[in-house]
C-alpha cells in the first residue's frame, strides 16, 4: 500500500458503540417496515390504526409512538458518524478522501437503487446516497462548533415549510371544500391499488415493474427526504469529530443533558401529534389536521433518536454489557438490513408464501424480534469465520479497489 492510498477500517479502529447502536437500529428498521410488508407503501406514515384491537392495537400504538420515524433518523446519525470517522482517518494520514468517498457513495446508490427496485419499494438507501454527495460537497470543511446547528437548522426550515403548507391547506379548505377532490386523489388510489394487485397476486416481474412505477412517483418525496438525512448526518459528524463518541467519559454530561432535553421534547410533540390526529390519513388523502399530525410527529422524532442515541451510550459506559450482544448484527448493518427485505417480501408477497393482510399487528411485531435474534445469532456465526458481512465485503472491495481474501486476517 502507497502512501496516498486509503485503507479500510481494522478492527481495532472501530468505534464499537457505533456497532451496538446499528445493532438497535436495524431493529427498530424492522419493527416500522414490517408493518409495510403487507400494505401499501403508499399509505406510509398513517398513525395508529382504530381498526386494531387488544394486544394488536397496543404494538400499533407502541411501534408509531417509540419507533416509527426513530430509528431511520438514528441511522442517519450513525452514517454521519461514519463519514466523519472516514475523513479524520485520511486527514490524519494525509490521503486523499474524495474519490474513496465517491466509490462508497456511487456503491451505496447502487445497493439502494438495486434493493427499491428488486426487493422492496421502502428503501432508505438512496436517499442516504444523495445526502452523502451533499454532505461531501458542502459540509466536508464545515467547522465543528457550526455541524449541529447547521443539522437543527434544516430540520428546522423544512418542517417551518411543511407547517406554512398546512396552514395554506387549511386556507384552501376553507375557501374551496373541493379541494381536495377525486381527481387530485386519483394517482394515489390507482397506485394503492396497483400495489395491492402486484404484491398479493402478481408475478415477481409484475412486482418489479410496480416497484419502479412507485419510486419514480415518489422521487419528489425522497429528494425531500435528503436535507433532512443531511441534518441527521451533520448531528452525528459532530458528535464523531468533537471526540463525544470516543471518549464517552469526558461528555457524560453532554449526553446526560440530551437524554433528558431531547427525550423530553420529542415525548412532547410526539404527544401533541396524538392530540392533533392519532391516525392521520396518508398521502393524497391527507387533510391539513393530518399534515400538523404528521409535522409535529417527525419533528419530535430525530429528537428521540438523539435520547434513544445518548440513553445507549450511556448504558455502555456504566457498563450494561447485554446491550453488546446486537453488535454483531451492527457490524453487518447493510447485509442484515437488506436480508430484512428480502425475507419480508418473500413471507408477505404472493410470489412467496403470499401472507399479505394475514399476520395481525401484534403477530407482526413478535415476529420481527424473533427474526432479529436469528439476525444476531447468524451474525455472530458469521464474524467468526469472517471479518465482514458478504455484502460489506462487496461495498468496501469496491470502495478501496482491492477485493481482499475474506478470512479472519482481512480488514474490518
Amino acid at each position: 500500500m502507497t502512501s496516498t492510498t486509503l485503507s479500510p477500517v481494522s478492527g481495532n479502529e472501530r468505534l464499537d458503540n457505533l456497532d451496538v447502536l446499528r445493532g438497535l437500529a436495524l431493529l427498530g428498521i424492522a419493527l416500522m417496515n414490517v408493518e409495510y410488508f403487507t400494505a401499501p407503501l403508499v399509505d406510509m406514515s398513517s398513525g395508529i390504526d382504530a381498526g386494531q384491537g387488544g394486544v394488536h392495537w397496543l404494538a400499533d400504538a407502541f411501534v408509531h409512538v417509540f419507533v416509527s420515524g426513530k430509528f431511520w433518523t438514528l441511522f442517519s446519525m450513525l452514517f454521519g458518524m461514519g463519514f466523519a470517522v472516514m475523513l479524520q482517518r485520511a486527514q490524519a494520514a494525509g490521503r486523499p478522501f474524495v474519490p474513496v468517498y465517491l466509490r462508497r457513495t456511487a456503491g451505496l446508490l447502487a445497493f439502494g437503487l438495486m434493493h427499491a427496485w428488486l426487493i422492496w419499494a421502502g428503501d432508505i438507501l438512496v436517499s442516504y446516497a444523495l445526502g452523502a454527495i451533499v454532505l461531501l460537497l458542502l459540509f466536508r470543511n464545515t467547522p465543528v462548533s457550526r455541524l449541529w446547528k447547521w443539522g437543527a437548522g434544516i430540520w428546522a426550515v423544512l418542517l417551518g415549510m411543511m407547517l406554512l403548507g398546512v396552514a395554506l391547506m387549511g386556507l384552501a379548505a376553507t375557501m374551496d371544500p373541493e379541494a381536495a377532490g377525486p381527481a387530485q386523489l386519483a394517482g394515489g388510489e390507482a397506485m394503492r391499488a396497483a400495489e395491492i394487485a402486484a404484491y398479493t397476486g402478481g408475478s415477481y416481474a409484475e412486482a418489479v415493474a410496480v416497484r419502479i412505477r412507485f419510486f419514480t412517483m415518489m422521487l419528489g418525496n425522497n429528494l425531500f427526504l435528503v436535507p433532512l438525512v443531511v441534518g441527521m448526518f451533520l448531528v452525528g459528524a459532530w458528535l464523531v469529530r468533537s471526540g463525544a463518541m470516543a471518549a464517552v467519559d469526558a461528555h457524560r454530561a453532554l449526553f446526560v443533558r440530551m437524554a433528558w432535553i431531547a427525550g423530553l421534547g420529542g415525548a412532547l410533540l410526539t404527544a401533541l401529534s396524538l392530540m392533533v390526529e392519532v391516525d392521520p390519513a396518508p398521502g393524497t388523502d391527507a387533510t391539513a389536521a393530518d399534515m400538523l399530525a404528521l409535522s409535529l410527529h417527525m419533528l419530535g422524532s430525530p429528537l428521540m433518536s438523539l435520547a434513544y442515541l445518548s440513553i445507549v451510550v450511556l448504558a455502555l459506559q456504566r457498563g450494561v454489557r447485554w446491550l453488546r450482544l446486537v453488535a454483531p448484527a451492527g457490524r453487518m448493518a447493510l447485509t442484515n438490513y437488506l436480508l430484512q427485505s428480502v425475507v419480508g417480501t418473500l413471507v408477505f408477497y404472493g410470489y412467496g408464501l403470499g401472507m399479505w393482510g394475514e399476520v395481525a399487528r401484534g403477530w407482526q411485531v413478535l415476529g420481527v424480534v424473533l427474526f432479529f435474534i436469528v439476525q444476531v445469532l447468524l451474525s455472530r456465526w458469521w464474524l467468526a469465520r469472517f471479518s465482514q458481512g458478504p455484502l460489506e465485503w462487496l461495498w468496501r472491495g469496491f470502495t478501496y479497489l482491492r477485493f481482499e481474501r475474506p478470512g479472519r486476517t482481512a480488514a474490518a
